[in-house]
């Protein structure tokens, strides 16, 4: 778009113009005018992808697959066969020696054909009887009483406020 820009400022066709034919607000046209005045062409050529480049050179992203392929088992990971971002970050840092955030390797597992999984919420091994006896035997024991039922509001001025509010306060002797 932007070497369309400077085709039409070649034939001193003015910032408005170009940007409403090539249906851009008038910013981008006013900055790319003021580029191709100063540098030409070449002054709206792409740079390349912008943030920042990948710390892993050519090399170690190739070897990074490979250890990907092999599964997170071959590395230390033997509770279950997913690979999380997580687990990627870390097993950058100690294969490479280079610190990854969790979206960075997200990102960079993406750039490499592969996609972050989410483990199962519950272990294979669970024990659904074990489970069972728990809830009915301690956590009944262990939960809080709930609210008192009845009539309650959140509001500290409506009549359903709970009570033992003080009696010098707004609304107290409303009901």
């Amino acid at each position: 778009m932007r070497m369309q820009a400077a085709e039409l400022f070649d034939q001193e066709i003015k910032p408005p113009e170009v940007a409403q034919r090539l249906r851009v607000s008038l910013k981008p046209a006013y900055q790319w005018h003021q580029l191709w005045r100063n540098g030409g062409r070449e002054a709206l050529a792409s740079r390349g992808p912008s943030g920042s480049r990948c710390r892993l050179s050519p090399r170690c992203l190739e070897k990074l697959a490979v250890y990907l392929e092999q599964g997170p088992a071959a590395h230390g990971w033997v509770e279950d066969q997913v690979w999380t971002a997580a687990r990627v970050a870390t097993l950058i840092g100690r294969k490479f020696h280079v610190s990854y955030s969790v979206s960075g390797a997200t990102r960079l597992m993406h750039r490499l054909g592969f996609s972050p999984q989410v483990p199962a919420r519950r272990v294979a091994e669970r024990d659904e009887r074990a489970v069972t006896v728990w809830r009915e035997a301690t956590w009944a024991e262990v939960k809080e009483p709930g609210r008192p039922a009845g009539v309650t509001s959140a509001s500290r001025t409506k009549s359903g406020s709970p009570v033992g509010r003080p009696e010098d306060a707004p609304g107290a002797g409303a009901e």
